[in-house]
């Protein structure tokens, strides 16, 4: 075989392998989730067949019996078999739903947890669009409800949506106005570039769409009113829609109307991307090095910054101190 040929060869292979990464680039980067189904154990233990580049590429991993499924029915009782097949090729029982005293978490009239582990208070007022998080490829805005009784110098207020921007799309995720509280109704709506879709409740209970760059998944994790967001590479949110009960209206004097439950979001936030310079009400915690303005050891330490992080409207990424650019294209707005 002549030198040429094998040089001709030789280049034909090394633009093959680089093609080939090429196309794995985009759908295979979400490297923790990217994995095949296969069919489950005897024991009811699920399986499945890791498709993502590296050293887990091809393996086969299985549910423990103690967490034998990846979206077990009973969500509240039973923890899920989470699979991560990165580098870290492993399976471990973990919890679907929000906690509201971990790390990123957004519950309540509005209570924050942030990075630091530091929990905060912050109002803002009624009506109002704040952005949580601001960084250079991710804004998360929150429009928040609330009432205000006579005789109180501020609104009560709670997140009513969650308006996830990045690259050029924008994903909503909202708790629907109701007048009274039904366990066994979805007051759920979930809105891709301006549309509403539907998650189905039942197989796999989720709705994805593949991008370029990355992949986005809504899954339930209860029937009704659970969801987990992923947006792979960027940020995971567990979420949770639920109602003003008479008696929490009673004990914190709410004074809530008889037409509206005030139906609002409990959240936690996992970030995966974030610069050392993200801002937003909940961002700025993750910075490196953050010390937390607020006072220590009284009732309720507030947050200030209404002013810093407020947005024109759910689907604004401009702000006084917000980072984000978006790419041209349906999801953001431009004022």
């Amino acid at each position: 075989m002549s030198r040429v040929l094998v040089t001709i060869i030789v280049l034909v292979s090394v633009l093959a392998v680089s093609a080939t990464e090429k196309v794995k680039k985009g759908a295979y980067d979400a490297a923790s989730t990217n994995y095949k189904v296969l069919y489950p154990l005897g024991t009811g233990q699920e399986r499945v067949q890791c498709l993502a580049r590296g050293s887990c590429n091809q393996k086969i991993l299985t549910c423990p019996k103690e967490c034998p499924e990846r979206k077990p029915k009973m969500n509240k009782k039973e923890k899920a078999c989470f699979i991560d097949c990165s580098s870290k090729c492993e399976v471990t029982c973990k919890w679907r739903i929000a906690n509201c005293n971990g790390y990123g978490s957004l519950c309540y009239d509005p209570r924050f947890v942030g990075g630091d582990g530091v929990m905060f208070y912050f109002h803002g007022n009624k009506d109002g669009n704040f952005a949580i998080v601001s960084d250079d490829n991710l804004q998360i805005n929150a429009h928040f409800i609330g009432t205000r009784p006579a005789g109180r110098t501020r609104d009560f207020t709670w997140v009513q949506a969650f308006s996830v921007m990045f690259d050029s799309h924008n994903l909503v995720i909202a708790a629907k106005k109701v007048s009274s509280w039904d366990d066994s109704v979805d007051s759920l709506v979930v809105r891709w570039n301006g549309e509403e879709v539907e998650v189905p409740t039942e197989g796999e209970a989720e709705w994805r769409i593949n991008l370029e760059e990355r992949e986005v998944v809504v899954e339930r994790t209860d029937e009704r009113n659970n969801v987990r967001v992923t947006v792979s590479g960027i940020v995971q949110m567990d979420i949770k829609v639920r109602p003003i009960g008479k008696e929490e209206d009673r004990v914190h004097n709410y004074q809530i109307p008889k037409d509206d439950v005030f139906a609002h979001l409990e959240t936690q936030f996992k970030f995966f991307d974030l610069s050392d310079l993200v801002e937003g009400v909940l961002g700025k915690t993750y910075r490196p090095g953050y010390i937390s303005p607020v006072k220590t050891g009284v009732p309720m330490p507030m947050m200030g910054g209404e002013d810093k992080y407020q947005t024109p409207s759910l689907f604004s990424p401009l702000c006084n101190v917000c980072r984000f650019q978006a790419k041209p294209g349906p999801g953001v707005a431009k004022y």
